[in-house]
């Protein structure tokens, strides 16, 4: 056996006989991977896939499968287990430079690293850059004695170039230069200080109490010192006036309205509701193709008592979204339902978007709509947040970066592992953060978002 298959990693291969198995299987052995198990998922028993301890499990996903997933749960949820989830179809269609991208994406999950280029175009690793200033050259003896550097410059004296005013004698001994402890040591010793308390200085005499009133102070005395000007203005006192009266009709509409120069007057009614809707924000996950190993991710990165719901908008051929329910429900400890039209959203929920529901914001929150109501728009910025994860739509970008633009946080995932990186791509460029979905999903905790 060779070094390399000895090092590579053990994989399970989860997929019913087909084209989609087979374009599976080469790509785990073209990544370096070692295939220990390749069955149908409605046929395995979770016992033998546990008595083979694989690294990672590849499941080609398809309807006629899901069931089977149930069943084997137990097993594939175990700790050292890492999970990659790819629809069959999508498998079964990729061929030649599509196959081989996917091919170095895999590689770079089962040996964990970042480099999926092909071969030649490898990105050469730069030197991170460390905190602080540069180290200085006077700072590199910093803590050394002073009979350091009195050696030092002993040993550099012939060196120092040389001047008209100084000539050193020729017979000059090296062996008999002082050091510095002996020089100091024949140096004569300070004088002691006089003995008795230090005086201050006379103050200069009081002018004579006994001059008449009017007469210039005499020349130094502190008497003509002030603090205030004699010719200072002094402003007079305002009048005080009386407040108009007002008649009862005048009381009742102060108290039933306030007024806000340049709004108009808003009810307190109207001022609670908007309150209360402003109070609510929601995290929105757009993603497409790729995306459900990115959304597994970033909502099993997130903790179980995270505020704000999560809306995850991604199409899906066939609008199999009951099964994406599922499936995403077995990686995070948050509830996940299935958005309904005229449902209000709650905090610490994932709600998973089916075509035709949108979202729309009224004075309780928000709450799920009919398709005419994009959920991006409804989102208030300042407490609210946009992930683009891989196959995004592309067309979706303008408005994520017009929501930036008024306030909000907006992210999306980076190249590195991403199938479809086109959208997140663009947000990258326009200056905003990027990084796989765990780092998304841990900036998404730290943020408060009002």
């Amino acid at each position: 056996m060779s070094a390399s298959e000895h090092s590579a990693r053990p994989v399970a291969l989860l997929a019913r006989p087909g084209a989609a198995r087979e374009r599976l299987k080469e790509a785990v052995l073209a990544a370096g991977g070692a295939l220990v198990l390749e069955e149908d998922p409605g046929v395995l028993d979770p016992a033998a896939l546990r008595a083979l301890g694989p690294a990672m499990v590849l499941v080609a996903l398809e309807p006629a499968v899901e069931d089977a997933l149930e069943r084997l749960a137990p097993a594939l949820d175990a700790p050292q287990l890492e999970l990659m989830f790819e629809e069959a179809e999508l498998a079964a269609r990729r061929e030649g430079w599509d196959a081989q991208r996917w091919t170095r994406h895999l590689a770079a999950k089962l040996h964990g690293h970042d480099q999926v280029l092909p071969p030649g175009q490898e990105e050469e690793a730069l030197p991170l850059p460390e905190p602080g200033m540069p180290e200085r050259p006077d700072e590199r003896h910093a803590d050394a004695p002073l009979q350091f550097h009195v050696d030092e410059a002993v040993l550099h004296v012939d060196e120092v170039p040389a001047d008209t005013l100084y000539v050193p004698p020729a017979n000059l001994d090296r062996s008999e230069v002082l050091t510095f402890e002996e020089l100091m040591a024949m140096a004569p010793s300070r004088p002691e200080p006089a003995s008795g308390p230090v005086l201050p200085p006379e103050l200069p005499p009081l002018a004579d109490a006994a001059a008449p009133a009017g007469a210039a102070p005499a020349p130094g005395s502190f008497h003509s010192w002030s603090l205030v000007e004699d010719d200072a203005y002094i402003a007079p006192a305002p009048a005080p006036t009386a407040a108009p009266a007002m008649d009862d009709t005048q009381l009742q509409g102060d108290a039933d309205a306030v007024g806000t120069p340049g709004l108009g007057t808003l009810s307190l009614v109207e001022l609670e509701s908007e309150a209360a809707a402003a109070a609510q924000g929601a995290v929105l996950l757009l993603a497409g193709i790729g995306g459900p190993d990115a959304v597994r991710r970033l909502l099993g990165a997130l903790p179980d008592d995270y505020p704000l719901p999560v809306l995850v908008q991604m199409r899906l051929d066939g609008g199999r979204y009951a099964n994406l329910v599922k499936q995403m429900a077995r990686v995070t400890p948050l509830p996940v339902a299935l958005a309904e039209a005229g449902q209000a959203l709650e905090g610490g929920n994932v709600y998973v978007l089916q075509d035709g529901v949108g979202v729309i914001q009224q004075a309780g929150g928000l709450r799920f709509a009919d398709a005419s109501a994009p959920a991006l728009q409804a989102l208030p910025v300042e407490r609210s947040a946009v992930v683009m994860l891989s196959g995004a739509d592309p067309s979706l970008v303008p408005e994520a970066l017009e929501f930036a633009g008024r306030g909000g946080w907006v992210a999306g995932q980076s190249g590195d592992g991403c199938y479809d990186p086109e959208a997140a791509s663009q947000l990258a460029v326009a200056g905003h953060p990027a990084g796989p979905p765990e780092y998304l999903a841990g900036e998404l905790v730290q943020r408060s978002f009002g």
